[in-house]
């Protein structure tokens, strides 16, 4: 919460006159990552966009992200729905889940469809994708990360799903 007060410019009572609980602020916070995704992706698809672009500028944002363990929210969501012993929680939590697959999946499919991407098993590699992320994200808070750690997922990530051309 403190994190959250310094990049809202906030005191604790200050962000509580716009909410009620600290689930209402990690649902909008939440909601907001999912939309801008799910939003980020159907835009350049709409365009016409390369999907191999698409798929570049998003895994290069989300290195960038795996490095900066400072800025992370990660362990703060992880540390939120974990205490929780709270059903509705975990439905919330998995329902933003199926939301970022349901961008990823669009993202895929239109990369197959294109004849850019392989042929891949698309939840497998939304999992790959996801959970890499969301690791590294949550460990450089506890441990340095080499910086070429998140290239190395990244690069390889491409190599399962970018077709070779010959």
């Amino acid at each position: 919460m403190k994190d959250i007060c310094e990049a809202a410019n906030l005191s604790r009572g200050g962000l509580y006159c716009h909410y009620g609980s600290t689930k209402e602020i990690f649902k909008e916070i939440i909601n907001d990552f999912m939309s801008e995704q799910k939003d980020t992706f159907s835009e350049k698809i709409a365009k016409n966009m390369s999907a191999i672009e698409i798929l570049n500028d998003v895994l290069e944002k989300y290195k960038e992200e795996m490095l900066d363990g400072q800025s992370s929210l990660s362990l703060a969501f992880y540390e939120y729905f974990s205490i929780k012993d709270d059903a509705e929680n975990k439905n919330e939590l998995y329902a933003q889940y199926l939301l970022s697959f349901a961008a990823w999946q669009n993202l895929l499919e239109y990369g197959i469809k294109s004849g850019e991407f392989n042929n891949v098993d698309i939840r497998s590699i939304f999992d790959l994708i996801i959970f890499s992320y969301q690791g590294i994200r949550m460990y450089s808070k506890l441990m340095p990360i080499d910086k070429e750690t998140p290239q190395r997922i990244m690069e390889q990530i491409k190599k399962i799903i970018v077709k070779e051309h010959r």
